[in-house]
C-alpha cells in the first residue's frame, strides 16, 4: 500500500519523474528550493508533503547555442547563466544580476524563477521582452509556449499541473537600447515589488521595434503603445514621447493590479526611459 505523505523522490530520468508524479499528483517539483522557503526565514519551515527533487536530471542542465538561439535547461543555476557573459542578452543579464546575492544565485535555478507561483519574479519581464519560448513536457508529449502566454492569467488558470518546464529558448537578436528597473519596498512584500524591461532597436535613427514589459503580481504589456513608436525618427519629440506615456496611463487605469504606488513608479520609469531614448 502506498504511503501518502512525506515522500521524497530522486528521479534520474524524466520517465521516472512522471511515473512518480502520476502516483503522487500533488507532489511539488523541487529545484534549488529557494521558492519553497521564500519568506519563511522567521518562521518554522513548511515543506510540501511530497517532493520530486530534480537535481539528478542531467538533461535539464544543458546550455546550447545556435546562430539564432540560446537554449537553457530549467535546472541551470542563475550564476551559471550569468557566466555566459556577453552571449546573454543584456536585458536578461541585468535582471539576473540583480536577484538577491551571489550565494542565492548559486542555488536558484532559472526554471524556479520562471515558475514561481505566487508572483512573477525578476526574469519574467526580461524574457517576455525578448520573446523567449518555454518547453513544457508531460509523460507523453511536449509543447513550446511563448513567455508572454505562459505568464498570462489565462494560461495560469488552464495550465496542466503535471506539465514540467524543461528549458527555455531565447532569440539572439541585437537590441540597441535596453533599460531594466527593479521596484521594491520590501523583498517579502510582493504588493510593492516588480520589475520592468524596455528594449528597442533602430535602423538609421528610425525606431524599428520597441517592447516594454512589467512583471510583479501580474504581467503587463501593451502592444498597442509599442506599435505607435515603430517608424519614428530619433530622437523622439516631446509630443511622441507623451503620446506613448499617455497610452500606458490609460492601460494602467484599466487594470486592477498593480497598486497605485507601483503604477506611479511605472509611469516615472517610462517617462525617464523615453526621455533618454536617442
Amino acid at each position: 500500500m502506498d504511503i501518502l505523505y512525506s515522500q521524497v523522490f530522486f528521479p534520474k530520468t524524466l520517465g521516472e519523474l512522471f511515473a512518480s508524479w502520476v502516483r503522487f499528483p500533488g507532489a511539488a517539483p523541487f529545484a534549488g528550493g529557494t521558492g519553497i522557503i521564500y519568506g519563511q526565514g522567521k518562521h518554522s519551515l513548511e515543506l510540501p508533503s511530497n517532493i520530486i527533487v530534480l537535481d539528478r536530471l542531467d538533461e535539464l542542465r544543458h546550455i546550447t547555442r545556435s546562430e539564432r538561439y540560446l537554449e537553457i535547461g530549467a535546472m541551470v543555476r542563475l550564476s551559471d547563466i550569468l557566466r555566459l557573459g556577453k552571449v546573454l542578452p543584456q536585458i536578461l543579464r541585468e535582471a539576473l544580476s540583480r536577484i538577491a546575492n551571489p550565494q542565492l544565485r548559486n542555488i536558484a535555478t532559472i526554471g524556479g524563477n520562471i515558475c514561481y507561483s505566487r508572483r512573477k519574479l525578476d526574469a519574467t519581464c526580461a524574457l517576455v521582452a525578448l520573446d523567449a519560448q518555454y518547453e513544457l513536457r508531460t509523460g507523453s508529449s511536449s509543447r513550446w509556449i511563448s513567455a508572454t502566454r505562459f505568464s498570462s492569467p489565462a494560461e495560469e488558470k488552464t495550465a496542466d499541473r503535471q506539465e514540467l518546464f524543461t528549458r527555455l529558448r531565447i532569440p539572439l537578436e541585437h537590441w540597441d537600447y535596453t533599460v531594466y528597473r527593479k521596484f521594491t519596498a520590501n523583498q517579502f512584500d510582493s504588493e510593492y515589488s516588480g520589475s520592468m524591461a524596455f528594449v528597442a532597436r533602430a535602423q538609421k535613427n528610425i525606431l524599428s521595434e520597441v517592447r516594454l514589459v512589467f512583471s510583479g503580481e501580474t504581467m503587463l504589456r501593451d502592444k498597442n503603445s509599442e506599435s505607435i513608436l515603430a517608424g519614428k525618427l530619433l530622437p523622439l519629440n516631446k509630443r511622441e514621447g507623451r503620446a506613448f506615456t499617455e497610452l500606458w496611463e490609460k492601460y494602467l487605469a484599466a487594470v486592477p493590479s498593480p497598486n497605485a504606488v507601483l503604477k506611479t513608479w511605472i509611469i516615472n520609469f517610462i517617462e525617464s526611459t523615453i526621455r533618454n531614448l536617442a
